[in-house]
């Protein structure tokens, strides 16, 4: 019986030096918490569809030239810097190359007597993308509606911009760059004028 006793401790011993260090090692596997993948192996296919993002821009707004239709270049009265503008944009893929999405932006200019002229535009837009490790570079047109009001004068009519920003991937969830852009503000009516103005803008992107 002793014999017996001893042999069925060795036994005993034997299992749990087996199995106990294999459930320490599933236990631990289990602890470990949730981590973000590592941003230093970047993969270049970073969007899907049905992936979003969310930008605002804050920037300054310089004229360049307005053409009437008589036609001749006229004196547009402003001069640079000359305004600025805040503007908030969403984007939904299709693709990870191409993505649909809408902007609102407000814009105010003084001429040089002063006066405050308010741009309003409302769109949609279309662009694609490219990436190279954490640089993304999107490029959109987007085509809306607008308006304008200078003193007791106002418009609504149609808009076109296109633009192409720089954007630097800091996180998974936030990128960083510079945005720039040209309008196209046409103004048809008993003197139709076409405005054209440049953008360059700050812009922050939060992706979902």
């Amino acid at each position: 019986m002793h014999k017996a006793g001893v042999s069925l401790a060795y036994a005993v011993i034997l299992i749990l030096l087996t199995v106990f260090p294999a459930i320490l090692a599933a236990q631990e596997d289990n602890d470990d918490p949730a981590v973000e993948p590592d941003w230093e192996q970047y993969i270049t296919d970073l969007y899907v569809k049905g992936d979003q993002t969310f930008i605002i821009s804050l920037g300054t707004v310089f004229p360049t030239v307005f053409y009437n239709y008589e036609p001749k270049i006229i004196d547009h009265q402003l001069t640079p810097p000359v305004g600025g503008t805040l503007a908030l944009g969403y984007n939904y893929y299709l693709h990870p190359r191409f993505f649909l999405g809408g902007e609102v932006s407000g814009m105010i200019i003084y001429t040089l007597r002063q006066n405050p002229l308010f741009i309003v535009p409302l769109g949609l837009k279309l662009g694609t993308q490219f990436i190279a490790g954490r640089f993304e570079f999107p490029v959109h047109l987007s085509l809306g509606m607008i308006w304008h009001t200078y003193l007791d004068l106002g418009y609504y009519g149609f808009y076109m911009n296109t633009g192409a920003a720089a954007f630097f991937r800091v996180t998974s969830d936030w990128s960083f760059g510079l945005t720039t852009q040209w309008s196209w503000y046409p103004q048809w009516s008993e003197n139709p004028i076409d405005g054209h103005f440049i953008y360059t803008l700050l812009s922050a992107r939060y992706h979902f």
